[in-house]
């Protein structure tokens, strides 16, 4: 993911009020692993129910505001449907996100498994167990990781498009 400034983040946003955006609590830029980040997901320090993801459509930012499902209702185990991690699978959140456009003001949205902390791209990088890799060779462990990273960036962005989706 290319690098951002706090003005490109907060004018990405394609489903949430200027007022929403300018209220975000951005995460410290500078410190971001941008060259092993597939898309910036955070939660939001002062609104824990509100979080946000910033992904690359087309070459430029998108961003979506989410909403947690409450706080307090039963956990469970459950595989995230971006990262698709087996290993990493008690700290997964509902999130609901608002589509774009006059769809959003109607209340349309749309919801998805996501890894609560957002460590999708850590978790796709992870190395292969032998019994998901199926063998031992690091050839195969990289293609792998590789498919895993490709994997990740097009649900993604598939779940981006289908915010920005008008109906």
């Amino acid at each position: 993911m290319h690098p951002l400034t706090e003005a490109q983040l907060r004018a990405s946003f394609v489903n949430a009020t200027r007022r929403e955006a300018a209220q975000a609590t951005v995460p410290v830029l500078d410190a971001c692993d941008w060259e092993h980040l597939d898309f910036l997901g955070w939660r939001d320090r002062k609104a824990p129910l509100s979080a946000y993801v910033v992904a690359e459509v087309d070459e430029r930012p998108v961003g979506v505001l989410l909403r947690a499902a409450e706080a307090g209702r039963v956990r469970r185990s459950a595989v995230c449907a971006w990262c698709e991690d087996i290993v990493v699978t008690d700290d997964v959140t509902f999130y609901v996100a608002r589509r774009g456009g006059a769809a959003g003001r109607r209340g349309d949205t749309i919801g998805t498994l996501l890894c609560t902390e957002f460590g999708c791209s850590r978790n796709v990088r992870r190395r292969p167990t032998r019994a998901e890799a199926g063998t031992d060779l690091a050839v195969d462990r990289e293609q792998l990781v590789a498919r895993r990273i490709a994997g990740l960036r097009e649900r993604c962005g598939r779940f981006v498009a289908e915010v920005l989706r008008t109906r």
